[in-house]
């Protein structure tokens, strides 16, 4: 349609200033300034149906950047992390990572197309020529500022084009969810996951070494040895998450010389077993010295006395090791009588 097929009461008023007029030359000013071209309107300016039509194309890209929103929140809920898909010619990808960069690329795309759409074919179009002003903001300035910029709403045409307004406020409202839902993917929900380790009631103390279950007579006085629990093995698939909890220390010492009650009550004829993660960081504790009964952790030098509890001596960590309570069953092997009591490793005991 063009601006021939519209009635004259429907095309916009003409400006008393053209735009078009062109400077003459002169000896002072040997460049002529063409001015602005003349304005030529849209079809949206003459046409309320066209304008109708571009309103629901903004409102429909919007809806659709809210609809890809949801179903990026719908993607990460519902597909499996582990699933994979065939996509010619990409292959086989992960399936929830292609859903939420599709769901999200469209989302935002869709936004920013309304955006373009609204601004192209429903606001003012009219180019405006201003003259230069100083920098500094003076009462007028601030004042055509603030006429400007009702200027620019109204042209905007935000109030009277509800459809338009809604929409965008849905969809500007819901995207922000994708990066919400994101934060999930910093990893699972621990649960009570970090209270509880392999170790239970009659659990077998395996020698990390040998892989063979531990009699009293395997482990001589002033010795360290690493223990894991019964059914552990190294190609289980969480093995390395079991047992960063479960790894213990075997240290045999002297009845006479535990100090502390509950450690010598917890011992096997002064055979003790404590978790072999520091408390400071988590690192593994390897290093013990024989004559102090001293346990020393190499990352930070945190160091543990395994004669009296386990407790901090020197160094960082702020937590004596946990100990497992341990017996003999009656084939003669060390078994475990309970869990540990308390958690395994840093930084939990202010979160529990």
């Amino acid at each position: 349609m063009s601006s021939q097929d519209i009635p004259e009461e429907n095309l916009p008023a003409e400006q008393d200033t053209p735009h078009g007029a062109v400077k003459v030359a002169d000896e002072e000013n040997p460049f002529a300034d063409p001015g602005l071209p003349p304005h030529e309107h849209r079809i949206q300016d003459i046409d309320e149906q066209a304008a109708k039509r571009s309103e629901r194309a903004v409102a429909l890209l919007f809806t659709v950047s809210m609809l890809a929103t949801i179903g990026f929140i719908a993607s990460f809920v519902a597909i499996p992390h582990d699933k994979s898909i065939f996509i010619w010619p990409l292959g086989h990808i992960n399936a929830m990572n292609f859903a939420l960069g599709l769901t999200l690329g469209v989302a935002l795309f869709t936004i920013g197309a309304g955006a373009v759409h609204w601004a192209r074919t429903l606001m003012s179009d009219e180019e405006v020529a201003d003259e230069r002003h100083a920098i500094e903001a003076d009462t007028e300035t601030r004042a055509k500022v603030h006429a400007d910029f009702k200027q620019g709403a109204k042209e905007s045409v935000i109030g009277r084009r509800k459809l338009i307004r809604n929409t965008m406020l849905g969809a500007l409202t819901l995207v922000p969810l994708s990066g919400v839902v994101l934060l999930r993917d910093l990893g699972p929900l621990p649960g009570t996951k970090l209270r509880h380790t392999l170790w239970s009631k009659g659990k077998l103390l395996v020698n990390m070494n040998t892989n063979e279950p531990m009699r009293p007579s395997d482990i001589g006085v002033g010795s360290l040895t690493f223990a894991k629990p019964e059914g552990l093995e190294e190609h289980d698939h969480d093995f390395q998450n079991e047992i960063a909890k479960a790894a213990l220390m075997i240290i045999r010492l002297e009845p006479d010389s535990i100090k502390d009650k509950r450690e010598l009550e917890w011992s096997h004829e002064g055979i003790v077993a404590y978790s072999k993660i520091c408390t400071h960081v988590g690192c593994p504790i390897s290093l013990y010295e024989q004559q102090t009964h001293h346990a020393l952790c190499p990352c930070h030098q945190s160091t543990f006395d395994l004669a009296d509890g386990a407790r901090v001596i020197f160094g960082p960590a702020g937590h004596p090791l946990p100990q497992l309570r341990i017996g003999v069953n009656d084939e003669g092997y060390l078994e475990a009588l309970s869990d540990f009591e308390e958690p395994v490793g840093p930084a939990f005991w202010e979160r529990g």
